[in-house]
């Protein structure tokens, strides 16, 4: 029905959205998205964005390109309002505990409302605890396998249909995700599902025009640590790093990255490209055995 629209358009309909007709907006936005004079609003959409990493890339969101509107996702609204001062597009924020399932659906709901164009989609929110399985309480550990894996699977999927020809998404793994780590053992299993789901989803969509990348961050200085470290047992797990790294690092070789459409895994830094290739070459028992001996773990 729509077809003489779409052909004559500059781009190609966001994925699944071949059968809907996205709402006229007040404003025209940019010729990039005119369907048959109606104009799409282009957004970045970015999980965890009011701290950390996520918020890196939202400061910087201009080195990947124009959008007309940078939505930001957390739970804290008040931080959320203060990416209006440091962002450089107008931002929305969406106040949402992705821990929550209503949280996908609240989401959802907005999309079907404002029917924007998704340019870049960043999910950034996730969190980790050190920590023998048996220390960390079920409750925890079950939230971090819904944050890090349901909440980045339900967001990445609501927000496909709005997306089409280059549009990209950026998921937040880890080098974590390339072996089995004991006593931080549940949240590298979460990274290894980021990473594996990340690249599978960008052959599944590449004939859409679509790119999915997969950044691999090794120790980087977040507030990530607040919450992995349990201070009530007194415990300290991991007793040495070899590299810490800062989140402008790692957002500034995503977005360089991202460009790259060639490109499924990001990963910033020497000591993290060295790791990860040692765990393609040697038994991963070793590799644990390594880990432990270097902690003091038993």
């Amino acid at each position: 029905m729509y077809a003489s629209a779409f052909q004559t358009a500059k781009v190609s309909p966001p994925c699944g959205q071949q059968d809907r007709v996205p709402s006229p907006f007040k404003r025209q936005i940019t010729d990039t998205y005119n369907y048959g004079g109606i104009f799409m609003k282009t957004i970045a959409v970015i999980t965890g964005a009011s701290k950390g990493i996520g918020k890196e890339f939202a400061d910087r969101i201009a080195e990947y390109g124009k959008v007309d509107e940078v939505w930001a996702i957390a739970r804290s609204a008040d931080k959320l309002e203060a990416l209006k001062e440091s962002v450089p597009y107008p931002v929305r924020p969406i106040a949402l505990d992705l821990s929550r399932e209503e949280s996908f659906r609240e989401y959802a709901s907005l999309l079907r409302e404002e029917k924007p164009f998704i340019k870049l989609l960043i999910n950034c929110s996730g969190f980790g605890k050190f920590g023998a399985v048996t220390d960390v309480p079920t409750s925890e550990n079950l939230n971090m396998i819904s944050l890090n894996c349901a909440a980045l699977t339900a967001i990445t999927q609501e927000s496909l249909p709005y997306m089409g020809k280059g549009s990209d998404v950026i998921q937040i793994a880890s080098v974590a995700a390339y072996q089995p780590i004991p006593y931080i053992g549940v949240y590298g299993a979460t990274k290894a599902y980021v990473l594996s789901f990340s690249r599978a989803l960008n052959r599944e969509v590449k004939g859409k025009g679509i790119h999915v990348m997969a950044v691999c961050p090794f120790w980087t200085k977040t507030e990530f640590f607040n919450r992995a470290i349990n201070k009530d047992d007194g415990k300290v797990i991991v007793k040495k790093y070899a590299a810490m790294y800062m989140p402008s690092q790692i957002v500034g070789k995503a977005y360089r990255d991202i460009k790259k459409k060639n490109k499924d895994v990001s990963m910033y830094g020497f000591v993290a490209n060295a790791q990860t290739l040692a765990t393609k070459i040697l038994p991963h028992k070793l590799i644990m055995s390594f880990w432990q001996s270097q902690q003091k773990l038993k």
